[in-house]
């Protein structure tokens, strides 16, 4: 049995010079012309002896490349100097190689396993699932880490101003009540240490989203009317709010899922290739919807630790969630009485002047709230944190 030495690749390899190997009927292309040559080729030694009509070449096994195997195709093997030998009987040219002592790469023989692509995919699969969860959070960190804060002022600046009179509008409420809501907050971040607060401003507006509040780069956090009048004004909870809102302005999410959002889109369009924006945004937008969740629990711990500071019960956010799903349940209890009279009456569905509608919400608002975690899940993080005080 001959045998092959072999560096790494097929095109390295030499064959022992015991005895010449196995003749083959190909064809030899010279590279200068179209034209075909009947020619037989063996290996000699360390090259490959090609011999014909006019033809006595001896190519060193190192210029030769030699074609992977596949399942179909002509076999081509092309020289350095230009030349080429081909064969058309695939299973004669596989047969031969084998007999000449021309061993095969891993990476051929893997290709001709499906236990070997299976787990290259799976490999593959698990590498970007496992780049995209902890590798991309990891770098954004890295990279916000670096960016001065006034860019988080700049950014914040002109996102407030992209929204103001698109989704918010003046806030309605009295002076003195933004001033107690205000102060009541102030209060709170007053017994921690002055360097572990953030700059920061509380801004309260009207809305097309219902009650909410956001915290933008920067330091801007937004109150809606709603939000405070659905909490009654109940100064504990907003102060509770507030506090997940400064959460977010210290810990920069704002800035990291920008960043994210860049990297992860990136990431996208190389793996799938930039030929479709819609396939390259839907792993995009799954992934920022996890790191929302996270960005939400670390801001929930640093609520906790505002209101553990100013002596008040984090079971105040309990609150906050309890009058959230009671308003919902109301909302959808009353759409459907209005769909229900709408369909008695024989229209087609549209709510009759005067009948309640649902708050319009921009398309990404949808995502936002689906991002967050479970309220049950939340619910219960601050009932035992309640409990452990």
């Amino acid at each position: 049995m001959r045998r092959a030495i072999c560096s790494g690749s097929i095109s390295a390899c030499e064959v022992n010079p015991a005895e010449p190997g196995p003749a083959l009927e190909a064809d030899y292309f010279d590279g200068r012309s179209a034209r075909s040559h009947p020619v037989r080729a063996r290996v000699v030694g360390s090259t490959l002896a090609i011999e014909g009509e006019a033809i006595d070449l001896h190519v060193p096994l190192r210029e030769v490349r030699w074609p992977e195997r596949t399942r179909h195709g002509a076999r081509i093997a092309h020289f350095q100097h230009g030349g080429a030998l081909q064969a058309g009987d695939v299973a004669q040219w596989d047969g031969w190689l084998h007999a000449s002592g021309i061993g095969e790469s891993v990476v051929v023989k893997a290709q001709q396993s499906w236990r070997w692509v299976a787990a290259s995919v799976l490999a593959l699969v698990l590498g970007i699932g496992a780049l995209f969860a902890w590798g991309v959070p990891w770098l954004a960190r890295g990279i916000v880490a670096l960016l001065p804060a006034t860019l988080d002022e700049r950014i914040g600046a002109s996102t407030l101003e992209s929204i103001d009179g698109h989704l918010l509008r003046p806030s309605g409420l009295a002076p003195e009540r933004q001033a107690r809501i205000r102060a009541a907050f102030e209060s709170a971040l007053g017994a921690l240490p002055p360097s572990t607060v953030p700059q920061h401003r509380v801004l309260f507006r009207k809305s097309r989203i219902g009650p909410n509040a956001f915290a933008l780069p920067g330091g801007t956090i937004v109150l809606t009317d709603e939000l405070v009048e659905l909490m009654d004004d109940d100064e504990t909870v907003l102060t509770g709010v507030l506090a997940h809102e400064l959460g977010h302005v210290d810990l920069r999410h704002g800035m990291r899922l920008v960043v994210q959002v860049g990297a992860m889109g990136a990431l996208a369009s190389l793996v799938l290739g930039d030929f479709s924006g819609l396939l390259a945004a839907a792993p995009v937008l799954l992934g920022q919807a996890a790191y929302s969740r996270d960005a939400e629990r670390e801001a929930d711990r640093e609520a906790v630790r505002v209101l553990r500071a100013a002596g008040i019960s984090p079971q105040v956010m309990v609150t906050l969630f309890e009058r959230l799903a009671q308003r919902r349940e109301n909302k959808r209890e009353a759409t459907g009485d209005a769909r229900r009279d709408a369909a008695d009456a024989g229209s087609k569905g549209e709510p009759k002047a005067g009948e309640p509608r649902a708050d319009p919400a921009p398309g990404w608002l949808g995502v936002a709230i689906a991002s967050h975690p479970a309220d049950s899940a939340r619910i219960d993080y601050f009932r035992a944190a309640a409990a452990a005080r």
